[in-house]
This record gives structure tokens, sequence and C-alpha cells, in this order.
């Protein structure tokens, strides 16, 4: 087992890669009463071709990951949350773009509540029968989810955005994609990202890592898994122009909604470069739109905007995207505002005072972030699958330069790439 010691940030970290290939991570953390433990796999909603081991490339139905995530709790005995419970643990599960995780937090009974975790995201219990009767629930909440204006507007941008990634696919897939999901495709998925070597376990809280980590050997080293070969995935070539430059909507809300964002075109980059740009555009976007900034408080003093206006950035090796709004009595009004206050940023530059400020402030919130269980186990592992470390951000974030940010800003408001996402009042 190998200690990792983070002295800028006080943390300690047990790592352990098994005979298996799965990696596990123990963060101990003195005086913390709940245990928190996710059991992640580098699969999402993205990942629906892909060729393992140089075999034949495999397409399976959009929606699949999030299918397979809804499936895991269901056993032959029952519910697997009714476990938990039992053991005073509660438990859930997400699926994103890029990874499947399930976590369960607790304050007793934590070496049985792991043991738990661990074997039943191993035990994939599927029947013709079980498969048929989750079609009906996911239908039903791609349908709730429709109806939900914050959901739409959301993947109403990524959806304009981009024409063929499939990142522009609804997580959940379709009523149509999911009517073509059988037992046998969830079975060749599970096998192809449920190996251990694809898989990540991280345990923070009030426990003792040698022992957790005997635990785990204990439990694997009894199970026995095929090998697996390289897991390859195929995306299409993104073209370079948005879908579509606006996308609307109708729901009974009772202010409009809109987001408005900004694709980038660029060659993948290696993990380093790809978090150092993620920050770097981060802190640019916090100092220009946050709420602390001159365009923020202009545009909340004129009614524009309302405490649910925010931004933010997403990116991986093969997409990246920002997402900028919120409700608004005007949305077109808003966009014209955002827009001339932008381009004379981008004319002016960021000022130097508040990007140590904003610099600041979220090296601050990030500290803060490490007092808290669930953020460290999910942001850990969100950096883990993306090869960086998430206690090691601090020197990233004191490095990054105002010239930096300034570029970032130049570059990424490129107004060719924008589309706009509005969910307005339904007259009716």
């Amino acid at each position: 087992m190998e200690k990792l010691a983070y002295p800028g940030v006080q943390e300690t970290i047990y790592r352990e890669v098994l005979p298996n290939g799965l990696e596990v991570v123990v963060l101990p953390k003195d005086g913390f009463s709940k245990t928190y433990a996710t059991f992640s796999t580098r699969y999402g909603s993205i990942d629906n071709r892909f060729a393992v081991g140089g075999g034949q490339e495999i397409a399976v139905p959009d929606g699949i990951a999030h299918f397979l995530e809804h499936k895991m709790f269901e056993e032959p005995t029952g519910d697997i949350f009714a476990t938990f419970a039992s053991q005073g643990a509660s438990a859930n599960a997400y699926t994103t773009f890029d990874r499947t995780v399930y976590l369960f937090s607790a304050t007793e009974q934590i070496e049985a509540n792991l043991e738990t975790l661990i074997n039943f995201v191993q035990s994939p219990y599927f029947t013709d029968e079980n498969v048929e009767k989750e079609k009906g629930i996911i239908e039903q909440e791609i349908n709730m989810y429709r109806d939900n204006a914050d959901w739409r507007v959301y993947f109403g941008l990524i959806d304009a955005l981009y024409q063929k990634h499939p990142i522009h696919i609804d997580i959940a897939g379709t009523a149509e994609s999911i009517g073509k999901i059988t037992k046998e495709t969830l079975y060749s998925c599970y096998e192809t990202f449920y190996h251990p070597s694809n898989m990540f376990l991280f345990i923070v809280g009030g426990v003792d890592p040698e022992k957790v980590m005997e635990l785990v050997r204990r439990n694997q080293a009894a199970k026995q898994f095929k090998e697996q070969g390289d897991i390859k995935r195929f995306i299409d070539a993104e073209p370079e122009a948005v879908r579509t430059p606006r996308k609307t909507a109708q729901l009974p809300v009772s202010l409009p909604k809109v987001l408005f964002g900004f694709k980038e075109n660029r060659a993948p980059l290696a993990s380093e470069a790809l978090l150092r740009a993620e920050i770097a555009t981060k802190l640019m976007l916090d100092t220009l739109l946050g709420s602390s900034s001159p365009i923020y408080h202009a545009l909340y003093d004129d009614n524009l905007i309302s405490d649910s206006f925010g931004h933010e950035f997403n990116s991986a090796e093969d997409y990246a995207f920002s997402v900028i709004g919120g409700e608004t009595k005007d949305p077109e009004a808003l966009l014209a505002r955002l827009r001339s206050a932008i381009e004379e940023a981008q004319a002016n530059g960021l000022s130097e005072a508040a990007f140590e400020r904003t610099k600041r402030k979220k090296i601050g919130s990030y500290l803060r972030l490490l007092n808290s269980p669930e953020a460290i186990a999910g942001e850990f592992t969100r950096y883990r699958f993306r090869g960086a470390d998430l206690f090691e951000l601090v020197p990233v974030y004191e490095a990054i330069t105002l010239d930096e940010a300034n570029a970032r800003l130049r570059e990424h408001f490129n107004w060719d790439l924008m589309a706009v996402s509005i969910v307005s009042k339904d007259p009716a």
C-alpha cells in the first residue's frame, strides 16, 4: 500500500492497485463521524461505440449507461437500498457524460456497508422481465425531465452546440433508444466497463486505511474476473460549426430561462494541459461574470438577472463548452447586454485586482471543499479519471496568470461558435 502525503493541504491518502487492476484510495479524516465511499466506472453516456482488446466495434443504444445504473440496484432477493438502510447507510448512484458512480454514506457499520457496495456493483442481475419493467420506469423519468425547464434549457443548449459528438444526447436516452436495450446488451456493456481495471474505489472518513484496504483485498481475492483488453472508444469528428444558433421551447414557467454557451474546437489536450486550461477558463469566467463582477451587479440592478444567474465550464479530452445564464424577464436584452460587456472586456482585458481577488476566492472555496467527504469523493474521482489530482490544484491556481486568463477570454468567446437555448412561458 502506497502512502502519499500532500503537506500543502494537510491530507494523506493510501493507494493500492490490486492484482485485478482495481485502484483503491483511502483518505482517513480524523474526527469525522461520517464515512463516504464511491465505487466508480469510467463509463458514461457518451460511451455508445466501443471495442475491447482490438475486437470489432460495438454500437449500443443511447441511454444504456444510465439504464445499467438503474438495474444494478436490483438483486434476486430484492432492492439493495433496503440492505443499506438496515445497516444505517444512505446509498445512491448517478451517471454523467463520462462516468457512473455508486455511493453510500454512513456513520456506523462501515465495513458491512463497504462490502455491500462492492458486492452489489460486482453482481449484476438482469432478466428479460426486469429489463422490460425498467423501460417503463425510465420512460417515465425521461418524460418527467422533458417537463423540467432547467433540464430542457440545459440540454437544449448542448444539443444546439454539438452536431455529432454524443455529448448532445440526453444521458437517459430516448423512449425509442431504451426500447432497444436487452438483457444481452446490458451484460455486454457491464462486462466491458465494469471490469475492476476500469474502476476506482474511493473511501473517505474516520477509517483505518489498513483495515479498509485489507477488507477490499480479501473481497477481490475471493472473486474471479476475466482478463480485460484495452477499451477503445469511437467518437465521430465534430464539425466546427454549432448545430443551430438558437433552440427554443415553451413550458409553464414564471420567467423565461436562457442559457448561452460557446463550444471550443481544439486538438485533444494531455491531462496537465487540460487541467490548466479548465482552471484558467473558470477563473476568467468568474472574474468576468461572477457575483462580485461589475457586469453581474449592473444586470442585477436592472432586474435582468436574479440569483439563478451563473456560469460553468465543462471540458474533457475531446470536448469543451461553457454554459452561462439563468432566469430573466427579457432574454434578448440580457443577451445583448452580455455580448456588449464581453466584447468590451475582450478589448480592454480583465482587471488585475479583480482577477487576483477571484483567484483567492477560488482557492478558499477549494480549501473549504476539503471539509466535505461527499465533495472530496466526487471531485477526487472526477479529476482522477482525467489524469489529474484533486490535492494538487492549489499550485495550478497560483500559477495561472492574468495574461493567461485574458488569452482564454479572447479565445473562448468566439461568436461564430455560440448557441442559445431559451425556455419561455407557454401562452396556454
